[in-house]
């Protein structure tokens, strides 16, 4: 299994580090996007681009890069909504993500104003449709940008990390340990099963926000 995953780094580590971090950008702004971000696996994407990371003016330039792709993704949403309002939502691409989804995230932006930004950017669905609520109800863009800047900041922070210090730490014991793959392995399981339990901590805190945000009948 050490020569399988030795092959594998090795091909992530060979891929010039300013395409690996343009690519890894562009993933991350097209999962941040309105419609595309359904579909585009960044997280996987920028994952895998964080093995190939051998010093830290690289580990600090490819979270430039994926922060600078969020940022630009989560931007372009918002003027999205910002120039098209309700009639991106009343489309039929829009309404792929339904009416209730689009509800929730009118209540999160209206009562919890920047913070629901940030959470959203954590969150499944509502990261895509809550920029485009905000652009829509004329947040001020500084306002918006403050908020993504500092959860993309985190997030990027926090993948980079682990795809870094899940293959440092199989260099460190590959000679010496022949299941030394197996350590990458547990690492970036143990990452994906402790991003999930967040993830669902995050999306229960939020939810609990909307219900008690929303109009009672």
């Amino acid at each position: 299994m050490n020569e399988a995953l030795d092959w594998l780094l090795a091909l992530v580590q060979g891929v010039d580090p300013v395409w690996r971090n343009v690519a890894a950008g562009i993933a991350i702004m097209l999962e941040t996007s309105l419609f595309i971000g359904l579909i585009m696996p960044g997280d996987t994407v920028v994952l895998v681009a964080s093995t190939g990371v051998v010093d830290l003016p690289d580990f600090f330039w490819l979270i430039g890069a994926v922060l600078l792709g969020s940022l630009i993704g989560e931007t372009i949403g918002f003027f999205i909504g910002r120039l098209f309002g309700d009639r991106i939502r009343a489309s039929k691409l829009g309404q792929r993500f339904g009416e209730e989804n689009w509800q929730r995230a009118d209540i999160f932006v209206e009562k919890q104003g920047g913070p629901a930004v940030a959470i959203s950017r954590f969150l499944p669905v509502l990261h895509s449709l809550v920029p485009v609520v905000a652009g829509a109800a004329k947040m001020r863009y500084k306002t918006f940008i403050s908020w993504t800047f500092a959860a993309c900041f985190v997030w990027a922070t926090v993948y980079v990390g682990i795809g870094y210090i899940a293959r440092a730490s199989y260099e460190e014991v590959a000679s010496n340990f022949k299941f030394g793959a197996f350590i990458f392995v547990g690492i970036i399981a143990l990452f994906i099963v402790l991003i999930h339990f967040a993830k669902k901590k995050i999306s229960k805190a939020a939810d609990k926000m909307i219900a008690e945000d929303s109009p009672k009948a």
